[in-house]
């Protein structure tokens, strides 16, 4: 059933509303001209049109559409489409993107691009919501999602579009990710192709918080600027924010409490931030955004896209990749895991990450032979394109893996085990007791999480120099001897704790290191001033807010000095230590500022704590063999 209208909108005086969507600085002169000369090699090749198309419940949302300029009256190209919130601008019929779909090969090739602001966002009508809910049992018109409206979008194209094939793809990066996730949920049968690169899947985990604690200068800085509110159709983007110093750290220590935020910069005028301040625990505000139990029904052949070193979504593709598999038997559902920041696959060179060399354009490498044949095969080829289920790049040995699952039915589960005098060993301590390693957490006195910290997210971070934190008394760190031989180690990581704290709350930090052996050489992407000799590169890390150990709906306070069991997963890895490399893994309570600080004594909601409540603590980590801590790993055999 049509339940869509269409009303042409023609945008006569709107070419100069060019967005600069979330582009942090001033545009120069010679970055316009080379952002024009890639609209006129679009403008070029495609006719560029602009439509208002309503949903089954009257909303209008607005789409352009680009069609191939050489579309003879019997020629038909299949669509690829996007769904943001990012805006599709530049707006007006005369006004051309720089570049159409996800890489430059599919627009060289020829399809039908189209580009969709979602609810509420740009120039779209409607009410935008944050992860929108997805509404599993439709009683009529007025039951809308992700998923209908990307429904009626499709039936419209089909229904309007002199050029089609019939055939549909859509696909996103990030909160887009997130689009094209849901928009695969009861598709539209024409939907042949669905990748979501990056995708939020699951706010409690994903971006803002990670096991209930707070990213903040990831979630401060976005919700700053794209939070503010859009009380009806417009092209305005908010600039960015002007922190007024450099120095992130101070910055952030500076705010104080987080009940700050509110008083200083957001005025209750930021609904996003409102519902962290009022959402503190996993309640049905975000247990109704969470994307997972919903991707049934999933008919489209599906490519998850994500990156190692994300330092936002990393959860998101690996978990809906999961869920898709075991909800979904016998469809198309392929992983793609490289060595990339977060949409580090969609530019660039992906050749390396701060100081790390991954020694080839891994990017391109996606972009041509992966992303392009997906596309291609299934909407453009008679045959579907012959995918492998997993592939997946391999840190440390720098090369492309494939495999028929993920992770690897040949991999081996093992364990790394915390022991006396900062060793990591294989086997468990065989003493019983309370051995143990203690530190004092000062919130006042942070862990930075990198050493130069800027007010804005860094990317970074994901594989720098561990060695300024291994230093301070407030972390712990555990390593093996060099190793004898290469070690790969594959899938999910698990650390689990046993812990104790002076005071009635902590957060715990874990991350697993590669340090390099002392005659390492350098490569050409270390940071001058840096060496690689004795580099602890940093590898996978995860927090987890010590209140939700047990249950992320239903926080617990710790009992002071009594042992408690931590359980916390650090998502996976393909990855090879070296012979002569050792594994670290560092224990610490604050990662500032990328998480908010702990006061460690319990409140009720962390985001209404007075400076009174930051107090120091000590944590202890306990290491004897009735009380083990370790890190559950899978080891491959190559």
């Amino acid at each position: 059933m049509r339940w869509s209208r269409i009303s042409t909108l023609r945008a006569t005086g709107m070419a100069n509303s060019v967005m600069r969507l979330l582009l942090i600085g001033t545009v120069t002169l010679a970055g316009r001209s080379v952002l024009a000369q890639r609209g006129d090699t679009v403008r070029a090749q495609y006719v560029k049109s602009e439509h208002r198309i309503a949903m089954r419940d009257g909303v209008p949302l607005f789409t352009a559409v680009y069609t191939p300029r050489d579309a003879a009256p019997d020629k038909t190209y299949p669509i690829l489409m996007l769904r943001t919130c990012y805006s599709v601008g530049p707006y007006g019929e005369d006004a051309y993107r720089g570049s159409l779909g996800p890489n430059r090969h599919l627009q060289e090739e020829g399809f039908i691009f189209v580009y969709q602001d979602v609810r509420g966002c740009y120039l779209s009508e409607g009410t935008f919501q944050d992860m929108t809910p997805h509404v599993p049992d439709k009683q009529g018109p007025q039951d809308v999602d992700e998923s209908t409206d990307t429904y009626d979008t499709i039936q419209w194209l089909l229904d309007n579009l002199p050029h089609d094939n019939g055939r549909v793809g859509l696909w996103g990066v990030s909160y887009p990710g997130f689009y094209a996730a849901a928009g695969m949920i009861d598709a539209h049968s024409a939907l042949k192709a669905v990748s979501p690169q990056a995708p939020i899947a699951d706010w409690w985990y994903d971006d803002f918080h990670h096991h209930g604690a707070l990213f903040l200068p990831h979630a401060f800085n976005f919700i700053v600027r794209f939070g503010q509110p859009r009380p009806q159709p417009t092209t305005y983007t908010a600039p960015p924010f002007e922190h007024g110093t450099p120095d992130g750290y101070q910055f952030f220590l500076d705010l104080g409490p987080l009940s700050n935020v509110n008083k200083r910069y957001m005025r209750d005028r930021v609904a996003m931030w409102n519902h962290l301040v009022e959402h503190v625990n996993y309640d049905e505000f975000w247990q109704r955004r969470n994307l997972l139990p919903h991707l049934q029904r999933v008919a489209p052949a599906v490519l998850v896209v994500g990156g190692w070193f994300d330092a936002e979504d990393l959860y998101g593709p690996l978990q809906i990749y999961r869920r898709i598999e075991a909800e979904n038997p016998g469809i198309a559902n392929c992983l793609v895991m490289g060595p990339w920041s977060h949409g580090g696959w969609s530019g660039g060179r992906g050749d390396h990450l701060g100081n790390i060399d991954f020694e080839s354009n891994t990017a391109e490498h996606y972009r041509r032979w992966i992303e392009t044949e997906f596309f291609r095969g299934h909407l453009k080829g008679d045959t579907p394109p012959t995918l492998p289920e997993a592939t997946v790049f391999e840190t440390g040995a720098n090369r492309w893996r494939q495999f028929d699952q993920w992770p690897p039915a040949e991999a081996k589960p093992q364990r790394l085990y915390f022991r006396e005098d900062e060793r990591l060993e294989f086997d468990a301590a065989s003493d019983a007791g309370d051995a143990c390693d203690e530190f004092v957490s000062d919130p006042r006195k942070p862990v930075p999480f990198i050493e130069e910290i800027s007010p804005n997210m860094s990317y970074n971070y994901m594989t720098d120099d561990q060695r300024f934190a291994a230093r301070r008394p407030d972390v712990l760190v555990y390593q093996t001897k060099p190793l004898e031989k290469d070690l790969t180690l594959c899938g999910p990581l698990t650390a689990e704790l046993h812990v104790s704290t002076s005071e009635s709350d902590a957060d715990w930090v874990v991350k697993l290191i590669d340090v390099f052996p002392a005659d390492a050489k350098n490569n050409r992407f270390v940071r001058s001033g840096q060496h690689l000799a004795g580099y602890q590169m940093l590898l996978r890390s995860e927090v987890i807010r010590g209140r939700f150990r047990d249950d992320p709906a239903q926080p617990r306070p710790f009992v002071p000095h009594e042992p408690t069991k931590v359980v916390l997963p650090l998502q996976d890895v393909l990855h090879t230590f070296r012979a002569g490399h050792r594994i670290m893994v560092q224990v610490q309570s604050t990662w500032f500022p990328l998480v908010d600080r702990n006061p460690q004594k319990y409140v009720d909601n962390i985001f209404h704590a007075t400076p009174d409540d930051f107090v120091k603590a000590t944590h202890r980590v306990y290491r004897s063999a009735d009380r083990p801590s370790s890190v559950a790993i899978l080891t491959l055999e190559d």
